[in-house]
């Protein structure tokens, strides 16, 4: 009975290691077809961040591209609702990366002018430029408790969403953070963890993709 047991636990394991595996190289294929597909823009990217002032950080501003398009559609940047109020309004991919490197820039300048970190500029461009004073004013440094009640106590209120309603958002930040959640109308709390995190498969995969 014990020989037998022994037996099924090692093809257990070896299943969920054959499992962790597969799913660990889908993942990693669709990442580096990901990133292959937003380091495509670099150069782009490298010229209009020049230009705003904000070179130094274009592997940022290409890990928020591929945060919020992975380099696809006509909105690479999904700048339209800081360069117009509403979304849709983007009408290019050229008029999405200068809107997007402009809004980064924009939050870049004011939290350093405020002494805040780079991490505050980052979920600024989440949850707008108005986050940067709230982080001044708490410390100056971002945090994923400070992005949450900016998240609950003003940003998702000030969208209609008095009772704190919430709903799943199941990535690896938000599941071992809070279970997986995120406040109605009240941004993505964990941006800039998210965004620091495909910085690195950026960096990462670049340099595969430029061997």
């Amino acid at each position: 009975m014990l020989k037998l047991m022994g037996k099924l636990l090692k093809i257990i394991i070896t299943l969920a290691i054959l499992v962790t595996l597969a799913v660990g190289g889908i993942f990693a294929v669709r990442t580096y077809k990901s990133t292959k597909t937003v380091n495509s823009y670099r150069n782009e990217v490298q010229n209009l961040a020049d230009q705003a002032g904000v070179g130094e950080h274009t592997d940022v501003i290409l890990a928020i591209m591929y945060t919020e398009s992975k380099g696809k559609g006509t909105d690479l940047m999904q700048s339209s609702e800081s360069a117009y109020g509403s979304r849709g309004k983007i009408i290019s991919q050229q008029e999405s990366l200068e809107s997007g490197v402009k809004h980064f820039a924009d939050s870049y300048k004011q939290a350093k002018a405020e002494g805040c970190d780079l991490n505050t500029a980052i979920q600024a461009y989440n949850f707008g430029t108005k986050y940067i004073q709230y982080v001044h004013d708490h410390g100056g440094k971002n945090s994923v408790e400070l992005a949450e009640e900016y998240s609950r106590d003003v940003l998702s209120p000030g969208y209609g969403n008095d009772q704190q309603h919430t709903y799943r958002y199941m990535q690896m930040q938000s599941v071992l953070y809070n279970g997986g959640y995120l406040y109605q109308n009240g941004g993505n709390m964990f941006y800039a963890e998210i965004v620091q995190m495909n910085k690195r498969f950026i960096t990462l995969f670049q340099s595969f993709q430029n061997s």
